[in-house]
């Protein structure tokens, strides 16, 4: 989720160790270990945030998540808020809108359709950005892969999935790769994690009133704020956290491929916690755009190109 979260397929990534990109000493069990509980958290977080829908709706669990998130980073960073320019401000509001979008029609999609297939569908923003981006002519190959893959999730039509879900997780795919381009450009123009935080709390500011108009006094229960803060250190902080840590003793590309195993992971969570069984067709489905996925990032890393910058949210 992200997305991927301020979360995050092939482009899905926080600033590279600072050490290089070899594995520290303690080799590379240690930091992929990292990286899949940071995975993991992201996608059961989702699972707990589709049970919390009935109680909250989509828009207000977001709004639930932004809002903690948000307070959470903001105490953490405490990130300067003078000296920077009108285009500093703009890229991190525009950040903000993109990170907020992407939570808003991801969640949406989620309230409609499976969360292993809505995962899948919003993981073709990314790759299809890191397709665009490479250039080359085997990444045919990896965009026809991915294009199968819909095919068969949609059963060749996308008869056994809600239409509304399917454009709603497809919308949410198009804001994750707006998410990578605005982060990296983020990245460059605030120190540390200051731009996320500040890009977290813009998103927040900018779903709250949906949330309101859509939950009312319910985003005020005791049992609705307990649970959407869950999801928030689930979906937000926790794997940040994680990832932060595994990246200063993990390469960049293998990061990168880790996250590629992110719709596994969703069709994982949403089996056990949501009962949300996948057919034999879904599954090959989901392997085809993992595949996809992985194929494109070794493509990029494999002419040397630099994978963009992404800071899990």
């Amino acid at each position: 989720m992200s997305t991927r979260s301020a979360t995050a397929p092939p482009t899905h990534h926080a600033p590279a160790s600072p050490g290089g990109g070899a594995p520290g000493r303690l080799g590379s069990l240690g930091p992929v270990g990292l990286v899949l509980a940071g995975g993991v958290s992201v996608q059961f977080g989702g699972a707990l945030a589709v049970t919390l829908m009935p109680r909250a709706g989509a828009l207000g669990v977001v709004t639930l998540r932004l809002l903690v998130a948000a307070v959470v980073l903001l105490v953490v960073c405490r990130p300067r808020l003078r000296g920077h320019s009108r285009t500093d401000w703009g890229t991190v509001i525009v950040f903000g809108i993109a990170m907020g979008a992407m939570n808003g029609l991801f969640y949406s999609a989620v309230a409609r359709i499976p969360l292993g297939p809505a995962v899948t569908l919003e993981v073709l923003g990314p790759l299809a950005l890191s397709v665009l981006a490479s250039r080359r002519a085997v990444n045919a190959v990896w965009a026809g892969l991915a294009l199968a893959g819909v095919f068969l999730l949609g059963g060749g039509g996308f008869g056994g999935l809600d239409p509304v879900g399917v454009a709603l997780a497809l919308g949410a795919g198009a804001m994750w790769a707006a998410y990578i381009v605005f982060s990296a450009r983020t990245g460059r123009r605030f120190p540390q994690a200051d731009g996320l935080a500040l890009a977290m709390a813009v998103a927040a500011l900018l779903f709250l009133p949906l949330g309101i108009a859509e939950s009312g006094g319910r985003l005020l229960d005791p049992t609705t704020v307990a649970l959407g803060s869950a999801v928030a250190l689930l979906s937000s902080v926790l794997p940040y956290t994680l990832e932060l840590l595994a990246l200063r003793r993990l390469p960049a590309s293998t990061f990168a491929i880790l996250m590629s195993l992110e719709p596994a992971l969703a069709a994982t969570a949403g089996f056990l916690i949501l009962d949300q069984a996948l057919s034999a067709m879904e599954a090959a489905a989901i392997a085809l755009v993992i595949a996809a996925s992985i194929g494109a990032v070794r493509t990029q890393v494999g002419r040397g190109k630099p994978l963009p910058k992404v800071p899990e949210a």
